[in-house]
């Protein structure tokens, strides 16, 4: 009774459970590697500390994944607007009171728990959530302009405009994904490209706030990224960065070997890449990328599978988001893009941003869990898409079954 209780409980695509462990042991690994000389300096000799609290983000990342993926992911549609409503004074209330370090403000502390907690981080969540429920309300006419892509735009030039001063690469970052959504979800071509040109506008409107107001906007560590990126020497975390993945050649020196991770600035977050091509070799740091890629399909298949527009809006942008993220932080690695100071999904050192690629990861989980349901009293083709407009028994029969939880 007990193994058949735990297996109704833990619902959802069991592929995406496994990528997302491998991805979980794999960071484990490599922030034990990563932090063991820096947690020998700063704890006398201990180097578990770090793995240590990371376990413990893990811990409480998993508990909320399995929490979110109980749920009935339609809550969220109805949480979709006090959860953006939310946001935005706190990202007001981080560029005005925010903790700042390496001259930004990206975190506020929490009281009574004395927590530092990255508002980013959520509003990225939140805003994803909300474009889900619009552009699912909004399907019978997504192609009318005052209607559909007004309402649909506002919101994230706000949140992306309220990030982008402390956080550029997130708000670029949430700009991109929300751009691909909007596409996902039968905007116009057309608007979508007005879209980037506000964008482009936006960013303008940060410049001009930095001209006036130097010490609120980071455009001046921007300025110095993009010069060390097109510059010849390429700048010393790219340096290092090159020579921990020339050392890994294929096979890579093994777990717990590298010798960049005392000369890599951040091995643990920004550059924890780097620190896998290393000790894993061309071959490991392959895996890797096939691992988000293999979760990308899978939420690809979880979204043609979806009755209602909404799972399968809010499935695709999270995915998307993780997916952008995971790309660029390996594309800061091996050279490609700028420092973004972007973390790896589930594989770099992190507290907030753990918490809330766990969160992110158990509402998909919820999204597939309603699949299975369905396919359980209902088993349909996998080529016979159910109307996203149809609500027959089978979805009112576990709407019914979810709420008397």
């Amino acid at each position: 009774m007990l193994q058949i209780a735990t297996k109704k409980e833990w619902k959802g695509d069991k592929v995406m459970w496994l990528i997302i462990g491998i991805l979980l042991g794999f960071g484990l690994l490599a922030v034990y590697s990563a932090t063991g000389s820096m947690a020998y300096l700063r704890y006398k000799g201990n180097t578990e500390m770090y793995l240590i609290k990371q376990l413990i983000m893990v811990g409480i990342g998993l508990l909320c994944m399995y929490a979110c993926h109980r749920q009935n992911y339609l809550i969220y549609n109805k949480l979709a607007p006090v959860l953006f409503l939310i946001a935005i004074p706190l990202l007001i209330y981080t560029l005005a009171f925010g903790v700042e370090t390496n001259d930004a403000k990206r975190w506020i502390t929490l009281p009574v728990i004395n927590l530092s907690f990255q508002t980013s981080d959520y509003a990225r969540l939140a805003l994803i959530i909300y474009l889900a429920r619009s552009l699912s309300n909004k399907q019978e006419y997504i192609k009318d302009f005052k209607s559909a892509f007004i309402p649909i735009m506002v919101p994230i030039l706000i949140i992306c405009g309220l990030i982008a001063p402390s956080n550029l690469s997130t708000s670029l970052l949430l700009f991109v994904t929300s751009i691909m959504l909007m596409f996902v979800g039968r905007v116009s071509f057309k608007y979508i490209f007005m879209m980037g040109f506000f964008g482009a506008l936006l960013f303008g409107v940060v410049v001009l706030v930095w001209w006036f107001f130097p010490d609120l906007v980071r455009v001046d560590t921007w300025i110095s990224r993009i010069k060390d990126f097109t510059g010849s020497d390429g700048g010393y975390q790219v340096v290092q960065s090159k020579i921990a993945i020339a050392n890994g050649s294929w096979m890579g020196v093994g777990p717990g070997n590298s010798t960049q991770r005392n000369f890599l600035p951040a091995a643990y977050a920004d550059y924890i890449y780097a620190i896998i091509c290393e000790e894993y070799g061309l071959i490991g740091a392959t895996g890797i990328v096939i691992l988000y890629l293999w979760l990308l399909f899978r939420v690809s298949r979880i979204v043609l599978k979806s009755p209602k527009a909404f799972g399968a809006m809010l499935a695709m942008g999270l995915i998307l988001n993780l997916v952008v993220q995971a790309f660029a932080n390996m594309a800061v690695s091996v050279n490609l893009v700028p420092v973004t100071g972007l973390t790896l999904p589930l594989v770099s050192m992190g507290g907030t941003s753990v918490l809330f690629t766990s969160v992110a990861f158990g509402i998909i989980m919820s999204v597939s869990k309603f699949i299975e349901s369905m396919q359980e009293e209902q088993p349909v083709p996998e080529k016979e898409l159910i109307p996203i407009t149809k609500k027959d028994s089978v979805i009112k029969k576990y709407e019914e079954d979810e709420s008397d939880h």
